[in-house]
């Protein structure tokens, strides 16, 4: 059996009560169509924007979603499904209407990062891989929009592949990554399938290997003669110094593009490094620094003036270390016409379907059918299970890098906004948010 996800499979990357429920719906005849909101309740303490990623995948999802012979098999063995609920199941694709924020758009808490409309069984079955993917690329993409944001026009290089977890969030990490403003990436499959350009330099077990640095540097440039020397393997400033010593032997043939530094007092180093380059002559030498960085040690390093050139960012980017999970929730807020909610104490939510409007002065929370001054965010990107949409990599990545410039200064800033970014909810669904709610109240009254 092959134990990778693949279009086969995909649709049994699923939570067990949601097909429960499926078949519930079936049996009750709850088959109307529903709205379904995606979004998160409440920005991690460091984030100030998140940046909305991932919907490609969701969709491609979308289209394929099926269960085979072998799914069905399977959930036969579990005993909680009746036949016909099976063969319905079976049958089932979904062929419901999607409407989401662009990828690499700036999105906040309570606005809706999509909304899938489709007869209720449907909307419920794609749940779990549709937050699992919007989540994970949207979690990413925000982190590494901080740290491009610190590097200040210095290119970051994607590190990460070996410390994400698994092998999915490796591949889509990457292209994320790419998405927020990474430069590249080393993740060859990634290269592959999305088109990223790929960069890599040199491991310490390759200068181990040698007898010392100066073979290892000899026998590295001779295949890569511009390629990045990593020079701290033993000692940082002895090693760029036998570097300096090399390209006096090669003279017009040394054409080394950068050394690269991966341990200890980047600044201090890259200052001492610089001055050994430059009293050489190798003032076309770029450094290149990595090992243990993330946006506010790569901010204090650019602040500091430390002549460094670009960074490689590996596993605090990753796994997105100081926020690695969103408040990211997908509830139900239309049926058969009628708008729902819940009351559930914290867990506040918003009824009927929605749009959001970005204004001069922030964004606001709307009814679907109000007008607001300000552009729509919320743009129909799936029509009755097709896809009206097929963005190249390079359009969503530009597409992040301006509207991401469009937003406040004090939003981009790597601190806390304070006040926060303003999300307002207009008139017209905080009125029929009371009306709801009073509803609701009346009814659990009239049961006691």
């Amino acid at each position: 059996m092959m134990r990778w996800v693949d279009d086969s499979n995909a649709a049994q990357l699923i939570d067990l009560y949601q097909l429960r429920m499926a078949q519930a719906y079936f049996e009750e005849r709850l088959d109307a169509r529903a709205t379904f909101d995606l979004f998160v309740r409440r920005l991690p303490p460091s984030r100030n924007f998140l940046l909305a990623c991932g919907l490609d995948d969701a969709l491609e999802f979308l289209e394929r979603m099926s269960f085979d012979r072998g799914a069905l098999d399977y959930l036969t063995k579990l005993g909680q499904f009746s036949a016909d609920f099976l063969e319905r199941l079976g049958r089932t694709r979904f062929t419901g209407d999607v409407y989401a924020v662009p990828e690499g758009t700036p999105v906040f808490a309570g606005e809706p990062i999509l909304e899938v409309v489709a007869p209720l069984p449907e909307a419920q079955l794609v749940e779990t891989f549709v937050m699992n993917q919007i989540h994970l690329q949207t979690v990413l993409a925000s982190k590494a929009a901080r740290i491009v944001e610190a590097a200040a026009g210095r290119p970051v290089v994607d590190f990460t592949l070996r410390r994400t977890h698994g092998v999915d969030a490796g591949l889509k990490s990457a292209r994320a990554l790419y998405i927020a403003g990474v430069a590249s990436t080393s993740n060859v499959l990634a290269g592959r399938i999305y088109g990223l350009p790929v960069a890599g330099t040199m491991a310490h077990s390759y200068v181990q290997a040698h007898e010392d640095e100066d073979a290892a540097f000899r026998a590295f440039l001779r295949l890569y003669p511009e390629g990045v020397v990593l020079v701290d393997t033993y000692d940082t400033l002895t090693g760029v110094s036998r570097l300096v010593a090399l390209a006096r032997a090669l003279g017009e043939r040394f054409r080394v593009s950068a050394i690269r530094l991966d341990s200890g007092d980047l600044e201090d180093l890259s200052r001492a490094a610089r001055r050994l380059l430059d009293e050489a002559g190798l003032r076309k030498v770029q450094i290149f620094a990595s090992g243990g960085l993330d946006e506010h040690s790569i901010d204090a390093l650019v602040r500091s003036g430390a002549p460094i050139d670009g960074f490689g960012v590996g596993t605090l980017l990753g796994v997105s270390a100081d926020a690695p999970a969103l408040d990211m929730v997908y509830k139900l807020v239309e049926y058969a016409g009628l708008a729902r909610t819940k009351l559930s104490t914290d867990k506040h939510l918003l009824g009927g379907r929605k749009q959001v409007f970005r204004c001069s002065a922030g964004d606001v929370i709307a009814r679907a059918e109000e007008r607001h001054e300000g552009r729509r965010l919320l743009i129909p990107v799936m029509r009755d299970g097709r896809r009206l949409v097929d963005e190249s990599l390079e359009t969503i990545r530009e597409r992040a890098r301006r509207e991401i410039g469009l937003l406040p200064n004090r939003c981009r800033s790597l601190e806390p906004m304070s006040p926060p970014y303003l999300v307002e909810v207009s008139a017209a669904l905080n009125e029929e948010q009371r009306r709801l709610e009073e509803l609701l109240a009346q009814r659990a009254l009239s049961a006691r």
